[in-house]
């Protein structure tokens, strides 16, 4: 068998993520108050980027700037493209969906910084992911469900309804919630009280069996003190179950609590969606966000080649290009937001107009294709948003769950179906307290919603709800 050697050459265009786009990226996703903190330090670290109360310029409209616009926004093998930020090429290029942490730049998560400032909940968890995984879909997952976590540290939407947004196994999205359950704090990452308890006695020296056994199957006799029916059901002398109690009692119930600030957070609408003249119309909020303009001294001055050195000119121009791009990244970011909300409105009109029995299923791939854009783009701009609706305030992430199938026609909303279990079960007879199973005949039957068991279990729990048996004695 012969072999023959061959020197062949390929061209191949590969996107590269530059600074600058890694930056408009992570605009996109910030929250009103992240994005007014940002633009402040913005305009603190560069003197050519100022506010004004004026209508801002159009760009085009700059000719002085266009010996400085040249810097490349993405770099194709050498080849400089400029004008829009072309971050749908960046993420089309990508083979999935990566959160925006996923970038080389590990800056955000240096370690000596996490010691000297005080994070959030989120980015203490963050940091700990990104220091023990290094597999790109894992990281993905692990960052889903970080996001989806509460101020008090659980996990209160679906590992179903996660698997589905992600386009992930319900295996995969398990194995990554129990990853993100070994961090500390202890007990983040639960579903409920119970399995938060079982999580930090876990961490605990061997020898917390009887513990695990009462925070296993007995939490609502401890509480109501009934140690001896504890004690006889397990085995254990009474001084047993006490030390187990006690020990019990020492955990915490909300291990994300210390990381929750203690200002009340006031939330304020980034989009109005307004019903006016029978039409449902979408505005940005832009009160109190400040214009942005680059400098007419230092335009005039660049214009004029008044600088000295070729080193002032050069810092001039660098500042100059990277003003620019922070205020197309701003624009980009607005149309962007209001393309997403139009789009919404296209699809939950009803629910705008007639509340929460018309909401529909969404998918985040839906809205994308819908405006012709990544999923993942559609994912960064409804994080930490909110919407002022006619039937209230959301957050933008609200729009998008799971349907569940219907007997009677088009699969009904996950949450319509969950604010009905709430209705029905706060509405029962006290004295004969709806079973799960029961819940299920009565929404297969009255609106044709087919449901599991476990599924109306599953929604009971996250609103909070005990159990039929221990609601008898309520």
């Amino acid at each position: 068998m012969a072999f023959e050697a061959k020197l062949s050459l390929r061209q191949m265009q590969k996107m590269v993520m530059t600074p600058m786009l890694q930056q408009a990226i992570n605009l996109l996703q910030l929250s009103r108050m992240e994005l007014l903190q940002a633009v402040r330090q913005e305009v603190e670290e560069n003197p050519v980027l100022e506010e004004t109360v004026e209508e801002a310029e159009e760009l085009d409209d700059l000719p002085a700037l266009k010996s400085v616009t040249e810097e490349p926004a993405v770099e194709r093998n050498g080849e400089s493209q400029v004008a829009e930020i072309d971050w749908e090429s960046y993420l089309q290029d990508a083979s999935d969906y990566r959160p925006s942490i996923q970038y080389e730049s590990v800056e955000r998560f240096d370690s000596e910084s996490m010691l000297t400032k005080p994070g959030s909940l989120q980015d203490h968890l963050l940091f700990q992911l990104h220091l023990t995984v290094k597999d790109q879909e894992l990281l993905r997952l692990g960052s889903l469900i970080i996001g989806e976590l509460d101020d008090n540290g659980y996990l209160r939407s679906g590992i179903e309804e996660l698997a589905l947004l992600a386009e992930a196994s319900s295996e995969a999205m398990e194995s990554a919630l129990r990853l993100v359950q070994g961090f500390d704090p202890a007990g983040v990452g639960a579903r409920d009280l119970r399995e938060c308890l079982l999580i930090q006695l876990g961490t605990r020296p061997d020898g917390q069996a009887l513990a695990e056994a009462i925070v296993g199957n007995y939490l609502h006799d401890v509480e109501r003190h009934r140690f001896g029916k504890i004690a006889a059901s397990l085995g254990a002398s009474l001084r047993e179950v006490q030390e187990a109690i006690s020990l019990i009692a020492s955990l915490e119930p909300k291990p994300g609590k210390n990381y929750s600030s203690e200002e009340p957070q006031y939330i304020t609408p980034d989009v109005y969606i307004l019903k006016i003249d029978g039409r449902l119309v979408v505005a940005l909020n832009e009160d109190g966000l400040p214009r942005l303009r680059v400098s007419r001294y230092y335009r005039q001055i660049l214009s004029k080649q008044a600088l000295a050195s070729r080193e002032a000119k050069g810092y001039v121009e660098e500042k100059m290009r990277s003003a620019l791009w922070f205020i197309r990244s701003i624009e980009q970011r607005k149309r962007t937001l209001i393309k997403v909300s139009e789009s919404l409105v296209k699809y939950q009109r009803k629910f705008f107009e007639h509340g929460l029995s018309h909401l529909k299923p969404l998918t985040l791939r839906e809205v994308a294709d819908d405006i012709s854009m990544h999923e993942s783009t559609i994912s960064r701009v409804t994080t930490n948003k909110y919407v002022q609706t006619p039937q209230g305030l959301f957050g933008l992430k609200y729009f998008f769950h799971r349907g569940v199938p219907s007997t009677v026609g088009e699969a009904v909303s996950s949450r319509r179906v969950k604010d009905l279990v709430r209705r029905y079960l706060t509405e029962e007879d006290s004295r004969k307290p709806l079973s799960d199973q029961k819940i299920v005949e009565i929404l297969t039957k009255s609106h044709g919603v087919e449901i599991a068991r476990r599924t109306v279990a599953k929604y009971r729990g996250q609103l909070k709800i005990p159990s039929s048996n221990q609601r008898r004695y309520v």
